[in-house]
């Protein structure tokens, strides 16, 4: 059986690494030969997660073909957020928890979709049903993706799946996952260290909504002034962005990891659609206030994409 590769998405976040890790741990127990990569470098809460279980980062890729005929996605499955060669080659396997867009193959694979706050926790039902032992590095590993994906099981797209994985994994990996959690989240934090385009870019993804180009960033802090007061600088970095890579809309989600509360700041056009989304209005510094909203994939691109409709 030849090798394959398995990887997150682009700008890669933690669950994005670890489910990687995770899978292709799974993956070789099961007999096929799998690497775990990334499609990007970690960032600082990912960092904070592999420094505390002692595990290496992966190695970054920017091209599958050259390595691989074969692939595996976790964590993503619309091409844009994939590795660059995506279209050639084969991919055999996806574990993700978002929606299905822009994504077609050859040939049959194994697909598995679910909804739920973090496709670690999907890998963790796998490890239960293939009868693997799950190790206590790998589980401290997926718990950890799901503290990220969940902001500490917070965030509205947490399920009953998710809280009862979290209990099991932070046993096996025996740590207090309520203090280890918040000390995980707030490593994610430290803005001030971040240029204005390495923070746009960091966590961003693209979509296409009503033949729009729009790209969706989240930075997590403890105080929103800690990216407002910057708002200038994001912006100019956004329209930069947006300049050199042909996105219509440019979305920066300011999010408060303690009391899951988010601010928005747009560039691009049409700020009309993201008004409508959330029923307010920008102020004049194209910033809005979005109480309660943590999560991008179930707060943000639903009602933007409604919209755009």
């Amino acid at each position: 059986m030849s090798k394959e590769l398995v990887f997150g998405h682009q700008n890669p976040d933690t669950d994005a690494i670890n489910a990687a890790k995770a899978y292709a741990y799974l993956q070789n127990r099961l007999g096929y030969d799998v690497e775990a990569v990334a499609l990007g470098e970690i960032n600082d809460e990912t960092k904070f997660v592999l420094d505390y279980f002692d595990e290496p980062a992966p190695r970054v890729i920017t091209a599958a073909k050259p390595e691989v005929d074969s692939v595996m996605l976790v964590d993503h499955n619309e091409f844009q957020q994939s590795v660059s060669d995506i279209k050639d080659v084969t991919i055999t396997h996806v574990v993700d928890h978002h929606k299905v867009g822009n994504f077609e193959t050859e040939k049959p694979l194994y697909m598995r979709e679910e909804p739920l706050g973090c496709t670690s926790t999907i890998i963790y039902k796998l490890f239960k049903e293939n009868n693997v032992e799950v190790p206590a590095k790998v589980a401290g590993l997926m718990l950890s993706a799901i503290i990220s994906d969940t902001l500490l099981l917070q965030s509205p797209t947490t399920t009953d799946t998710d809280r009862k994985a979290v209990e099991d994994l932070a046993k096996i990996a025996d740590v207090d996952y309520k203090d280890y959690g918040i000390k995980m989240l707030k490593a994610g934090t430290n803005v001030d260290a971040s240029s204005a385009d390495e923070l746009v870019d960091q966590d961003a993804k693209s979509f296409t909504m009503g033949g729009k180009n729009v790209r969706i960033d989240q930075i997590n802090v403890v105080d929103l002034q800690d990216i407002l007061k910057r708002t200038d600088e994001i912006k100019a970095a956004m329209e930069k962005a947006s300049a050199a890579n042909s996105f219509d809309l440019y979305l920066v989600l300011v999010t408060n990891v303690l009391d899951s509360n988010s601010a928005l700041i747009v560039t691009g056009d049409p700020k009309s659609a993201v008004e409508k989304a959330f029923n307010g209005k920008l102020n004049d510094a194209d910033v809005m206030n979005l109480p309660g909203v943590v999560s991008r994939k179930k707060q943000v691109v639903p009602p933007l994409t409604e919209a755009f409709e």
